[in-house]
């Protein structure tokens, strides 16, 4: 039986560990109001600066490159979603030669780092006139990493679900399009959550694709350009923390949705 003492301790350990992790997070967002000269001196601003985010909002270059990654990872979580759970329903459910083997093969992508397979990517692209343009970004995280983690995750998901549901369709004269449409989706939002919630975050946050792929600072995406907060006089700490906080919001707009289903997703399986 626990003791009053036991529970009370525990919040102790819990509290310090979430001030630790919050840490991190809490010197950001005051940093981003501080003054320039005070950025290392106070660890409260004061007097609070607001017009560190005005100055950052009213960069148009910052601006495009906000919308260039809200798009780009948009358009990069649809066509996962899309093609992961089409996928995931074939590997899981329809019966074909080699299904096993060339699953294994899908997955293999995710055991080859990036960094080895860049240099050739590059080649390709620019073979095909793509360098400086969105395709790659929205291209090689689809058929990539991204997309073959979703593969899986789906596969997994649908191999959870009873097989009477599908030949209860099957006998109501429900194709395999129709199976995948209106039953075998509708059952799967808590996993199509939690890929949202990864493939989000994981195109939010790249840097090696579009530092290679982009050369123009119109067409950077948030990662690079945040870098480009430091040149050869220094770093603009006022700066950079207010617009990697502006940065921090899509990702707790996307969380915050999803969440729900998100920990559904995560706990698939856990409970019969």
């Amino acid at each position: 039986m626990k003791t009053k003492g036991s529970v009370f301790l525990k919040y102790i350990i819990l509290l310090i560990i979430t001030i630790f992790m919050l840490g991190p997070l809490i010197w950001m967002i005051f940093t981003s109001l501080k003054e320039p000269a005070r950025t290392f001196t106070q660890f409260f601003p004061s007097p609070i600066r607001w017009e560190n985010y005005l100055e950052v909002l009213s960069n148009l270059t910052f601006l495009k490159q906000y919308f260039n990654s809200i798009y780009i990872s948009i358009i990069v979580t649809i066509l996962v979603l899309l093609f992961s759970s089409m996928a995931g329903y074939a590997f899981a459910r329809i019966k074909f030669k080699g299904r096993n083997i060339i699953f294994l093969l899908f997955l293999s992508v995710m055991m080859i780092p990036a960094e080895v397979t860049i240099i050739p990517l590059f080649i390709f692209m620019r073979d095909l006139n793509l360098i400086d343009t969105h395709v790659p970004l929205i291209l090689l995280p689809t058929f990539g990493v991204s997309g073959a983690f979703g593969v899986f995750l789906m596969r997994q998901f649908f191999l959870a679900i009873p097989k009477e549901l599908e030949e209860a369709a099957v006998m109501d004269g429900c194709s395999k399009l129709m199976i995948y449409w209106r039953i075998m989706l509708p059952l799967s939002v808590p996993a199509l959550s939690t890929l949202t919630i990864f493939t989000f975050l994981a195109n939010w946050d790249e840097f090696l694709y579009p530092l290679i792929f982009i050369n123009s600072r119109e067409l950077m995406t948030l990662p690079v350009g945040l870098s480009l907060f430091t040149d050869e006089s220094g770093t603009a700490w006022n700066h950079l923390m207010s617009a990697t906080t502006l940065a921090t919001i899509p990702l707790l707009i996307v969380f915050f949705f999803a969440q729900k289903k998100f920990i559904e997703g995560m706990t698939a399986g856990s409970i019969k």
